[in-house]
Formats: C-alpha cells, structure tokens, sequence
C-alpha cells in the first residue's frame, strides 16, 4: 500500500457541527463575530479590506452550502415543508420574529420582523459584518439543502429596511437528456 493510500484511510473524520443545537445560533453567530472582526480587521489592515472581506464572504458562503448539504443528509425529506421545518433553529431564543405568508412543499413566504442578529451586530459594533457574517449565507445554504429551489429576497433589516422578504420557489429540476 502506498503511503498516500495509508493516510487516506487513516485521516480523521470531523465530528458533526452539533453548535446550533447547544448554543443556539444567534449566540454563535456573536461568538463568531467577535473572533473574526479583529482577525478581518488586521487582515484588512495588511492586504486590502476589499480583498479580505471578498474572501470572507466567498467563504461563509462556501460553509453555508455545505451546511445545508448537511442539513438535507440529516434530515426524512428535501422540500420546502422539509426545509420550514428547519427555521426554529435560527428563531430560537427569539432571535427572529416572523409572519409566515405561504407555506407548502413548493413554495415557502416568510417575513422577518424583527431580527435580533442585526440588533446583535449593531450592537457590537460590527453591522458591516453582519451582512457577510448571516445574510449572505441564505442563498447558499438553499441551494446547498436543495438546488431546485430558488430564493428571492428584495431587502434586508441589516441594510435597514423595516423586514427581509423570504421568498422561496421550487423548480423542475433540468432534464439534461434529450
């Protein structure tokens, strides 16, 4: 056996993420935040603050996708029922108050009220975060749990608006064969 093939069998496992469960994810996200503001802060400082914050985001998105993968494997289905199901995560604690508009396993309307993760940034100083830190992860954690469903949102309450707009649409998938 070559030894590329030995450390392949042998290379750790990474336990699951069970933080959301124990934490909750509004305290995460503060946890989070507080780490890396003064670490996106110095880098900015040595490379570029454009260039830093382009490959934060990149990232957060890259771990967001891959969170909702996870959030697909783990769960009994993959549809837009499947997926409301999964939003006490993000409102536990109180952390988002909404109004439910529509809600079937091919579309799922929501509007955010009152976000307390955009109170939390604010509050610690780093609103200009906030945006990278949660709100870009929507799209790709959707598209991560289930690439034929689309999402539209026109504002967010971190860039001020009076509530974010969920609008969640199922699609055909593509049939690539002719």
């Amino acid at each position: 056996m070559e030894q590329a093939d030995m450390q392949d069998e042998t290379k750790a496992v990474p336990r699951p993420d069970t933080l959301n469960e124990q934490v909750g994810v509004l305290v995460r996200r503060e946890i989070e935040a507080r780490i890396l503001g003064p670490m996106i802060d110095a880098f900015a400082e040595a490379f570029g603050r454009d260039r830093v914050l382009e490959i934060v985001r990149s990232t957060i998105v890259e771990i967001a996708r891959s969170q909702g993968r996870a959030m697909r494997l783990s769960g009994e289905g993959n549809d837009l029922d499947d997926f409301a199901g999964t939003m006490e995560a993000w409102k536990r604690g109180g952390a988002l108050e909404t109004d439910v508009l529509a809600s079937s396993g091919d579309s799922f309307d929501f509007n955010v009220t009152r976000c307390r993760y955009a109170e939390m940034y604010r509050e610690i100083g780093m609103e200009e975060l906030g945006s990278i830190l949660s709100c870009a992860r929507d799209y790709a954690l959707i598209e991560g749990y289930n690439a034929s469903v689309d999402l539209i949102r026109t504002r967010t309450i971190m860039e001020g608006a009076t509530h974010c707009d969920f609008r969640y649409r199922m699609h055909a998938p593509v049939d690539l064969e002719p």
